[in-house]
């Protein structure tokens, strides 16, 4: 197709675009090229030979459809992730929900009578200083010292 950059400019100032968003009837190619004023290319635009093309888009089809599985648990393995861990969860939040579930567990312990008031004291405030990681390695650590009632 020929390109016609002096009508494509003027068409594309008077409906405030971009030249490539500037359609030109094919069939009426001479006309076009036949306009040499603003005013030729208004009047060509109100008979609807210059149109504005509508602005592209950007489909979020495919978004959805990954934003679905990683919902699932797909597409969340090491090689997605980008960041440090801390990036993903804080280490407070992580904090949080390591000593949370201990202090649970403590009370849990207490309550059923299989630990004392001064040891679930004392292994309180040894899972403050964070000397447990979880839950396994705190009756790990029942079991070695056999402080765990059965």
């Amino acid at each position: 197709m020929i390109i016609m950059r002096m009508q494509r400019r003027i068409a594309a100032e008077i409906l405030k675009c971009g030249e490539n968003r500037i359609w030109i009837d094919p069939e009426r190619i001479e006309d076009v090229k036949s306009a040499i004023t603003r005013e030729d290319i208004k009047r060509l635009i109100k008979e609807g030979v210059i149109k504005k093309k509508p602005v592209k888009g950007q489909s979020t089809y495919r978004a959805k459809i990954r934003h679905e599985q990683r919902k699932k648990g797909r597409h969340r393995g090491p090689g997605s992730r980008k960041g440090k861990k801390t990036a993903r969860m804080g280490k407070k939040e992580r904090w949080i929900m390591t000593i949370r579930a201990l202090r649970k567990e403590l009370r849990k312990l207490k309550a059923e009578k299989k630990i004392d008031v001064h040891t679930y004291r004392r292994l309180y405030i040894r899972a403050k200083g964070g000397q447990f990681k979880n839950k396994h390695q705190l009756y790990l650590f029942l079991e070695e010292k056999g402080i765990l009632k059965r």
